[in-house]
């Protein structure tokens, strides 16, 4: 009962947030002249706008398949696309992303993979994800500055922190996974400290939620080091995952009849947002990500195509593939009832 009111609340959250973002869209412009811009769109670039982002979310499930098949020995493809798309969803609608893992955790398991296998999987991707952001951003600090700094401006400060708190989260883990004692008594003694001011109550729960937790990288520290050729592969695919939905908004810039500007600028602009928003408690990032589109985009778009591009880039690496994974989950949902019952 407790979880079904959760989602729901997470549903209303992200409704009430998916229609402030459009209002911060719409209500200083002017809603005929966005729409005319948008009908510039060349058809062939938004089909290819539109595979780009189902390539994007489909090579996650690519990852899970090849290391859930090198841990475990086998592995069924169909399925493991269809985690990336419970992740995409579940990440989408819950605040900071924190849905997703559980939710693919649970259909794994459900299609009868192992617990733990799935556990340190999933671990090894989001270590890997995160990993790869991050040195991302160190890359475009140190050879883009002057791009970041020319189009980011007063949002400077966000990338900055976006940057911090990647980076922050990737030495927690890293930290968990090499040194696990120490992250072990942190955890405690922040978790007791929480208790005694009140804003936590005392639970064995939450302690055993600490143990494995840490027990869970650990399992994903002995798999990095045994797997080295395929944490490798893994590390490759989602560099390349990233520059896949960093550089849609190119596809969309070439796709208004735009040019002058570079695939590498827009590709490092779109990624600045992309990390600065990333660890925001807001489900989707709905809201700044759209004003900070709207901001560091607007001379490279200029006025008449910013808010049309970005309603096509933002409409197709999120909106579009969020339907798209409800629509998936719904069609297996309905597959699996119709397979219990008989």
């Amino acid at each position: 009962m407790k979880s079904s009111h959760k989602n729901q609340l997470s549903y209303l959250f992200f409704i009430l947030l998916a229609v402030l973002a459009l209002y911060t869209v719409f209500h200083d412009n002017d809603a005929g002249l966005i729409m005319a811009s948008l009908k510039k769109m060349r058809i062939a670039h938004l089909l290819l706008a539109v595979a780009v982002a189902l390539v994007f979310t489909m090579m996650e499930g690519m990852m899970i398949w090849y290391l859930l098949r090198g841990l475990q020995g086998k592995a069924v493809f169909g399925p493991c696309i269809r985690y990336s798309f419970v992740g995409f969803l579940y990440s989408g609608i819950t605040p900071s992303a924190t849905g997703g893992q559980p939710m693919q955790l649970y259909h794994m398991n459900r299609d009868g993979n192992s617990l733990s296998a799935s556990t340190v999987v999933l671990m090894t991707v989001a270590l890997i994800y995160k990993l790869v952001l991050v040195l991302m951003g160190m890359a475009m600090l140190v050879f883009r500055f002057s791009v970041l700094k020319g189009h980011l401006g007063t949002y400077l400060p966000l990338f900055y922190l976006g940057m911090f708190l990647n980076t922050a989260l990737v030495a927690v883990l890293l930290m968990v996974m090499l040194l696990p004692n120490i992250a072990r008594c942190m955890l405690i003694t922040a978790e007791g400290l929480l208790v005694r001011i009140k804003i936590f109550k005392k639970s064995a729960v939450r302690a055993d939620t600490i143990e494995r937790f840490i027990q869970s990288y650990q399992d994903a520290v002995l798999f990095l080091v045994h797997h080295k050729k395929q944490v490798a592969i893994v590390g490759m695919a989602t560099f390349l995952q990233r520059c896949l939905v960093f550089g849609l908004p190119y596809i969309v810039y070439r796709g208004f009849g735009l040019s002058g500007t570079s695939v590498l600028d827009i590709l490092t602009v779109q990624m600045a947002i992309y990390l600065a928003v990333d660890m925001l408690p807001l489900p989707g990032a709905q809201g700044i990500t759209e004003l900070m589109y709207q901001h560091v985009f607007y001379d490279i778009f200029t006025a008449e195509f910013v808010v049309p591009s970005m309603c096509v880039t933002r409409g197709v690496s999120f909106y579009f593939l969020l339907f798209f994974s409800m629509g998936v989950c719904i069609v297996h949902h309905i597959q699996f009832r119709l397979q219990y019952r008989n």
